[in-house]
């Protein structure tokens, strides 16, 4: 093989030395390693930073959503409320209407069983006992009132006459005021609950 040498002269280049080469590629390593760990400091600081914004962004749409939804949570208690309110006056009424059906009947019976000419000023309940006080042209006609009242199903026989007195009424004509009393039962034999 030929060799041909292009440096003039003659002269022949030193070699660099091995240990040039040793310290010069760790230099270069080193300040990779610096340029790497730099960029790698830089992203880390720059996904912390984003991340750090979306949390922030995140937490005030939560604190924006956790104020609507406390109204939202204030109005269900509200609504909540009215409901058990108005269940309470469901009951009530209901409990009312149950208890309502006695003194239906018992002003129903009188009212059928008032002959005419008889008038009535007064109507207690007391319990079981039904005080009636009123007016009548004649006997007969009180007679038949109690009559009519003890053939109902609805008031327990004997219906008493507790007192009775004649009294002056207007245009000199002579009335009856009386005061009856009998014990109401609700249909089927049984006393008013």
């Amino acid at each position: 093989m030929i060799r041909v040498n292009l440096v003039a002269g003659g002269r022949r280049l030193p070699k660099p030395s091995r240990s040039l080469d040793v310290s010069h590629n760790v230099s270069v390593a080193g300040s990779l390693l610096l340029i790497a760990t730099a960029l790698l400091g830089g992203w880390r600081y720059w996904t912390t930073s984003q991340l750090d914004a979306r949390l922030v962004v995140a937490i005030d749409a939560a604190r924006r959503e956790e104020g609507r939804l406390a109204d939202v949570l204030k109005q269900g208690t509200e609504v909540e409320a009215q409901r058990a309110q108005l269940q309470q006056r469901i009951a009530l009424i209901d409990q009312l209407r149950r208890g309502q059906t006695a003194p239906v009947h018992i002003i129903d019976q009188i009212s059928r069983s008032l002959p005419s000419l008889t008038w009535l000023t007064s109507l207690r309940q007391d319990g079981y006992d039904v005080t009636i006080e009123g007016q009548c042209t004649s006997l007969t006609a009180l007679a038949d009132f109690m009559a009519n009242l003890e053939s109902t199903r609805y008031f327990k026989r004997p219906v008493e006459i507790v007192t009775s007195e004649v009294i002056a009424g207007q245009n000199g004509t002579e009335l009856i005021r009386f005061t009856i009393k009998g014990t109401f039962m609700m249909a089927g034999g049984g006393t008013v609950g």
